[in-house]
Formats: structure tokens, C-alpha cells, sequence
């Protein structure tokens, strides 16, 4: 085998770009006995790849069924999770009628102070008028004066 193409192919071997033959092709290159010297580094390590895909084991595996334990704490967590997510649920929905029922109250409460106002609006249109009534109650207080002023000085 020319020892230019088993160069290429470690090269390609290296950069992960060998099909399975021609990593059959290096394989079978490096179990000879005769190896180029500065490609002996690559002998061992390939025929540890031989040696090693050769193993196995007689060591068996029991595969166990999940027992009614199991099961059952795998549900119970299921269940508490359902739990949980319901009670975050309620407690935001109470939260939020209860947002509602404020911003109604809110808005009643609006509206009673706003017919408040209107009534108390009307009571000053009345008060305006006493003003005038003021203004005629200190005109005759002016008066009294001025009379009690005149009989002084026509009853003496």
C-alpha cells in the first residue's frame, strides 16, 4: 500500500472526514508488523481500537419494573402541583374582584360628592342674594344713624 495514500487517510482520519472503509483501510495498514517509523505512534493507538471494539461483557442487567411506591409519589407530586397552581389561581381571581369592587366604589363614591357639589352650588347662588340683603340691612343701620343724629339736634 503506497504510504502516501495512509498518510492522507490519517489526515482525514484526524479532521473526522474518513468513511468506515477507509477507516477499515488504517486499521488493517497498522495490525502489520512492519510500520513505518515515523507512523508508529499511530500503531499502538489503532490497535487499541481493534483490541477494544473485540470486548465484551457477560455482566447481565436487570431492568426493574417501577413499584407502586414510585408510581403512586410520581401522582402525589402531580396532584400537589395541581393544588398549587389552583390556589395561585383563586387567590388571583380574589384579588382581582376585589380591585373591582373598589374601583366601584370609587366611582359611587364620585358620584356622591359630585351631587354634593351641585347642591352645594345651588345653596351659594341663594347666599349670593343674602349678600344684597346685608347690603340693604347696613344702608338702614346708616339710616337709624343718621335719625337718631337728627333728633338730637331738633329735640334739644
Amino acid at each position: 500500500m503506497e504510504l502516501a495514500k495512509i498518510e492522507n487517510l490519517l489526515e482525514k482520519y484526524f479532521e473526522a472526514e474518513t468513511s468506515i472503509q477507509e477507516e477499515a483501510t488504517l486499521q488493517e495498514f497498522f495490525a502489520q508488523d512492519e510500520v513505518p517509523e515515523h507512523l508508529k505512534q499511530y500503531k499502538e493507538m489503532f490497535n487499541f481500537f481493534s483490541n477494544s471494539s473485540l470486548e465484551t461483557s457477560n455482566r447481565s442487567i436487570q431492568l426493574t419494573k417501577e413499584s407502586k411506591r414510585t408510581i403512586s409519589i410520581k401522582w402525589l407530586s402531580i396532584a400537589a402541583m395541581l393544588v398549587f397552581f389552583i390556589g395561585i389561581y383563586s387567590v388571583y381571581q380574589q384579588n382581582e374582584a376585589e380591585k373591582e369592587e373598589a374601583r366601584l366604589a370609587y366611582m359611587e363614591t364620585q358620584k356622591a360628592l359630585d351631587l354634593i357639589s351641585q347642591s352645594l352650588n345651588k345653596g351659594t347662588g341663594a347666599i349670593a342674594h343674602l349678600d344684597n340683603f346685608n347690603k340693604g340691612t347696613d344702608a338702614m343701620a346708616q339710616l337709624r344713624t343718621f335719625e337718631s343724629t337728627q333728633k338730637r339736634i331738633f329735640n334739644q
